[in-house]
């Protein structure tokens, strides 16, 4: 039996009225070795996870939802304090990703800091926080994690594997790593490998964390402090780029918080755009740990899919067996639309059979998160076909 605590509340959805939804909460101890890329070996660790709706008899109709850098298993309902999944808008009865037909899993991977083994936890043959020797990291260690998940929860093939930036790596992987364990990946907003661009923001909030004296060179848990400072200098950093020029335009432009542009005191002046981004740094540094930033934007920076393929993406994909739908929004500047069109090219390239779908959205590429009517009919639309498709290979 699964040690899930469940967890109910009554949401109202706009498709549907008002629909009870479900949320399973579970941890779970791999004592199974764990090879990880760098040659490291996790001979125990823990997943933490929830899921939503029903795993059908032949345990066919089984979602996987992967996070990304900030990301965490919460993707839907209300946890115990009545906040909302990061995913919520998309995932639960009447929803795109339809839990009236899908179960859906969502774990928070391994190096985050919500539960699963990471920097926080503690180092078995020490006796002491993992902290800064976390061994490195890549998105084949966050598949290998799930699927041992997967096989946890006796589940033979996911119906599809579904993920938004960071988690549309994962997708990818999974689509190549293990073509037989999924019929479709859904890759949002994602690149084949980071630009230089990407790589230098990574880098910048990086330094930002490092540079906090009470880092300790990311042993601040032994002493007692939290580089809060700096992590939420990195998360500024971070949370400024996944927005765009128009949206922060239509929701700042200049309005001014406090202080008056026409004083000669013009250094009281803070902008409503500052205090915005102020809070979205000190809220961030809160709930996150520095060691899990590091370690997870060092993920994004270490990806290539086509790395371990001659770096060509078309005999990466050659590997693939399962459906693709890719993602794209027209203002997102981080992953733009022409890295979907890349992805989408080498796939058409291998044969595979893929659709493709661009959202003009003015969000940057925090849109992949967001309500969007166009993007949540595609995203639906996409998912009847597949849900279709398991009711009439169920009959």
């Amino acid at each position: 039996a699964l040690p899930i605590s469940i967890i109910k509340h009554m949401t109202i959805d706009p498709h549907t009225n008002s629909i009870e939804t479900t949320v399973n909460k579970s941890t779970v101890t791999f004592d199974s070795p764990l090879n990880l890329a760098c040659g490291v070996v996790l001979a125990k660790y823990e997943l933490a996870f929830e899921t939503y709706g029903t795993l059908n008899h032949d345990r066919s109709n089984s979602i996987l939802i992967c996070h990304a850098l900030s990301g965490d298993q919460h993707a839907a309902g209300l946890d115990k304090n009545g906040k909302a999944g990061w995913w919520d808008h998309y995932i639960g009865p009447g929803k795109p990703i339809d839990t009236n037909h899908f179960f859906v899993v969502c774990p928070n991977n391994i190096g985050s800091c919500f539960g699963s083994t990471g920097p926080k936890s503690t180092n078995l043959d020490t006796g002491k926080p993992w902290g800064a020797n976390f061994p490195s990291l890549e998105v084949s260690d966050w598949v290998e994690s799930q699927k041992q998940l997967m096989d946890y929860l006796k589940i033979d093939c996911w119906s599809a594997v579904i993920g938004g930036s960071l988690g549309g790596m994962q997708a990818m992987h999974w689509a190549v790593a293990h073509p037989q364990k999924l019929k479709h990946a859904i890759v949002i907003a994602a690149a084949l490998k980071l630009s230089a661009q990407n790589i230098a923001f990574n880098e910048i909030a990086r330094r930002a964390i490092q540079s906090d004296i009470n880092f300790k060179q990311g042993n601040f848990l032994e002493h007692q402090t939290s580089p809060t400072k700096g992590l939420a200098l990195a998360r500024m950093i971070g949370h400024l780029t996944y927005l765009s020029d128009d949206a922060l335009g239509q929701k700042f432009g200049r309005l001014v918080r406090s202080g008056d542009l026409d004083s000669a005191e013009k250094e009281l002046v803070q902008f409503e755009v500052s205090s915005y981004l102020n809070y979205q740094g000190d809220k961030f540094a809160t709930r996150f740990d520095a060691n899990s930033y590091i370690l997870i934007t060092k993920m994004l920076d270490y990806f290539d899919l086509a790395q371990h393929y001659e770096d060509n993406p078309v005999e990466a994909f050659k590997q693939a067996q399962c459906k693709f739908l890719v993602v794209a929004f027209s203002s997102d500047w981080r992953f733009s639309p022409p890295c979907s069109e890349e992805i989408t090219d080498a796939i058409v390239s291998a044969d595979k059979d893929v659709a493709y779908l661009r959202i003009e959205s003015d969000q940057g590429h925090d849109a992949f998160l967001l309500p969007n009517e166009h993007y949540e009919k595609g995203l639906g639309q996409y998912l009847q076909r597949v849900a279709q498709a398991i009711s009439g290979a169920s009959l």
